[in-house]
């Protein structure tokens, strides 16, 4: 079977059969390039799906990836990347395996291809030139012929003729003859071009052009090995990576199972657990006893002892509830006041009395908050500023000593690495003394003076953590009034109030505040609430910085600067392209980072420090 002699007159076809060969080639190519953007862009949206759902560095949402579940999904996430990896690798592979050399092999196929059909058309044209000499001889050798009976004809015609001279009929016998040489002439030459025609068809159609499909036939045999060869590779491509994605849903399958709810519930513990007691039984009130209703002063300054004292144990009971109750602390009990009305034991509250004990547990369970305490809610404030207190004092005391436990081992820690460097500057001297050829002992007696002082600074630092570390778990004694009045120890005489304040040591922001109330009156005026809020220290300076270009200010909270204009730095960028600038006392607000240059005083309160 060849396409040589089975379709040695279909030339034309077999050109449009050759090309369309290529163009599917080319079709395939173009499949296959297409693929592999699918599987970029695939990858490329499986890692942003990864990436967004990574807990952010630093956060909060960091320290929850501790429980086993949340470490489960961040393995999930994991081994989805890699799993988006291998769509990438598939991608690749195709791209310079498939695609790039297909694209080579086509360009090698269009140019032998044109070569045949090029040496094709070269043996037509000289079959075709062989063709028009045989045609041109023979015409010619036709010609001759009837030109040569024509002279026979004539010289017979003057011969028989007895009126024409002998010298007419010689001539006319000489131009016959001349006829017949030219036709014998032309029959010889017509008969060689003949010959040498036929000649050049048997080898034209049984040599040349069979020659010239057998190399077409082949050059279209191998394309379509090629093409198959292609397409198993495409199988083999994916069946490569087949045992990759498996071990990643191997990994996400033993992330599922590496779950362990206890182990959970017991990190649950651990980061919520305040250290407090839970509150004892409260004490039956008995207000059956008789009690004088007497408007004397005397029965009014007894009521009103009488009162306090029940209000001191209310509020004693009360307050064990706090930490239940988070940010619905009970109102204060109502001061004694010298008019009838506002005394609990007077004659226009006898219902007040007669309220069954249920009612006014779940009264004062459900209470809405009231600002009664304003050094706590100064407090609150002021930790929500991000002016947490060195030593923890806002957490409850489990937390507290964790927190504490954590600075101590940071401490520790660093209090190591300056010791190892200690030790390697220390070594590097010895060698310096003994090799005085490689450098300068003396050189290194600067790095290794700051080295200890960084050290000593360091323990100093880690023995004032350890110390409040230490009273947390109860090792050493409370260090002052303040703190046995935190632990539950409070003064009779103090007003229930007061009490009442002491105890509710939970900010309006719901984080824990050992700062206490001094007030020794319940009743609060607007005035005082104002210069609780009057006295709080503006931000101090950390810096200076000059104004690279004009800023109008004009949305609230920022502030206008000419270009040129230094101002003082009270909060530097925290990344979200604004710092917080000063003026003079009155004007204050926050302009863009890029419009400013920062100098930020190394030695001032909250200024970071840069090496």
């Amino acid at each position: 079977m060849s396409w040589g002699t089975e379709l040695w007159d279909q030339f034309d076809n077999l050109e449009k059969h050759t090309q369309w060969g290529i163009d599917i080639l080319e079709k395939y190519i173009k499949f296959v390039k297409e693929r592999t953007e699918i599987e970029l862009s695939y990858a490329k949206q499986l890692r942003n799906l990864s990436k967004k759902y990574q807990p952010k560095k630093n956060s909060k949402e960091e320290e929850e990836y501790r429980y086993t579940a949340c470490k489960a999904f961040l393995s999930t996430l994991n081994e989805m990347n890699d799993y988006a990896g291998q769509h990438e690798v598939i991608s690749e592979n195709m791209t310079s395996q498939i695609t790039v050399e297909l694209a080579r092999y086509v360009q090698e196929l269009k140019q032998e291809r044109k070569s045949h059909f090029h040496d094709g058309r070269k043996a037509q044209q000289h079959i075709e030139t062989c063709w028009k000499q045989l045609e041109s001889s023979k015409r010619r050798f036709e010609r001759d012929c009837k030109e040569a009976d024509r002279a026979q004809q004539y010289f017979e015609k003057m011969d028989a003729d007895i009126n024409v001279t002998k010298a007419d009929v010689e001539k006319a016998r000489q131009q016959a003859q001349m006829r017949h040489q030219m036709a014998e002439d032309s029959k010889a030459d017509y008969s060689s071009i003949l010959q040498k025609f036929n000649h050049e068809q048997h080898e034209y159609y049984h040599t040349h052009i069979p020659n010239i499909f057998q190399k077409i036939q082949e050059m279209e045999e191998r394309r379509i090995v090629r093409i198959g060869e292609s397409v198993k590779t495409y199988a083999e491509l994916d069946r490569q990576v087949i045992p990759i994605i498996g071990k990643c849903l191997d990994g996400i399958v033993k992330a599922a199972e590496s779950i362990d709810p206890k182990n959970d519930s017991q990190l649950a513990i651990e980061a919520y657990k305040s250290g407090f007691e839970p509150p004892g039984d409260i004490e039956f009130e008995d207000y059956t006893q008789p009690m004088k209703r007497t408007v004397s002063d005397n029965s009014l300054s007894n009521s009103r002892g009488e009162g306090k004292s029940e209000l001191k144990f209310g509020g004693k009971s009360k307050g064990k509830l706090w930490p239940f109750i988070k940010k619905n602390k009970p109102p204060p009990p109502p001061p004694a006041s010298a008019s009838p009305s506002a005394v609990p034991n007077g004659p226009q509250s006898p219902k007040q009395q007669k309220e069954p004990l249920s009612h006014r547990f779940n009264e004062f369970m459900t209470s809405k908050p009231k600002i009664h305490c304003f050094r706590s809610l100064k407090r609150g404030l002021s930790l929500k500023l991000g002016a947490t207190p060195e030593d923890f004092s806002n957490l409850p005391p489990e937390q507290r000593r964790k927190k504490l436990q954590q600075k101590v081992d940071e401490l520790n820690k660093e209090i190591q690495k300056e010791m190892d460097q200690r030790d390697a500057i220390t070594k590097m001297k010895d060698v310096y003394l003994k090799n005085p050829q490689m450098g300068d002992p003396a050189s290194l007696d600067h790095k290794l003076a700051e080295v200890s002082q960084n050290i000593e600074k360091l323990r100093l630092e880690a023995q004032k953590f350890e110390a409040w570390l230490a009273e947390v778990e109860g090792r050493l004694p409370a260090r002052s009034e303040q703190a046995r009045r935190q632990s539950g120890m409070y003064d009779v005489q103090n007003p229930p109030a007061v009490n009442s304040c002491a105890q509710d040591r939970e900010s309006p922001d719901g984080s824990y505040t050992e700062e206490q109330s001094q007030e020794s009156e319940v009743k609060v005026l607007a005035t005082d609430f104002d210069d609780e809020f009057d006295d709080e220290e503006s931000l101090p300076a950390i810096g200076t910085c000059k104004a690279l270009y004009t800023f109008e200010g004009q949305n609230e909270g920022t502030i206008s600067v000419v270009e040129g204009e230094t101002v003082y730095v009270i909060e530097e960028d925290k990344g979200d392209g604004w710092t917080r600038i000063r003026r003079n006392e009155d004007e204050e607000g926050y302009v863009p980072t890029s419009y400013v240059e920062v100098y930020l005083d190394k030695n001032a309160k909250g200024a970071k420090t840069y090496i």
